[in-house]
């Protein structure tokens, strides 16, 4: 005969907020698979004629130190993020990459106010996504220093999500850049 005990299920995660539900894991995985997933149909839609190569680092070459520094945080953060996006939170490791994560994400939106032609005044709507992610990120330590975690989650989703992969998409049009590293 089964007893009480038997039919109960004891959550032995700790109580930190750190640690999603297996739903919110998988909640986390689609957002990440989806937002890459449509970044990558945005190219081959909009490239047509799209080819795949080893980047083509001479043309990173031949741009200003303030893009070359934006261009290696903004990879450096995408590639963090995904990690952090997959794996677990709250742990010494996940503390270590989340510095290194705020300094490159801090760095990829401080640094596009400093292309040349920005300089000249030549901004564009991305910089308000810069400014938004220059205040946002900072604020999501904050959160997570108070014990919010859930704004903390949610701010820093949202700013991999918006920050790099929809913000990454668009340095992806063809003819940009990127698009000529990578595709051109």
């Amino acid at each position: 005969m089964k007893t009480p005990a038997d039919t109960l299920s004891i959550d032995t995660r700790p109580a930190d907020g750190f640690h999603a539900s297996p739903g919110e894991r998988n909640v986390r995985r689609i957002v990440v698979i989806g937002g890459l997933a449509g970044a990558v149909l945005t190219i081959v839609l909009l490239g047509g004629n799209a080819r795949l190569h080893a980047p083509n680092l001479s043309l990173l070459a031949l741009q200003p130190l303030s893009l070359q520094i934006h261009i290696a945080a903004a990879i450096t953060a995408f590639l963090l993020g995904f990690v952090m996006m997959v794996r677990p939170k709250g742990d010494p490791m996940h503390k270590a990459l989340g510095w290194i994560w705020v300094i490159a994400m801090v760095t990829t939106a401080l640094s596009s106010f400093t292309f040349p032609w920005v300089l000249r005044g030549h901004f564009s709507v991305i910089h308000l996504l810069s400014g938004w992610v220059a205040v946002t990120v900072p604020a999501a330590v904050a959160y997570v220093k108070r014990g919010n975690i859930g704004a903390h989650r949610r701010t820093m989703t949202y700013n991999f999500l918006g920050g790099l992969i929809i913000a990454g998409a668009f340095t992806f049009v063809p003819g940009r850049l990127m698009w000529r590293i990578f595709f051109g």
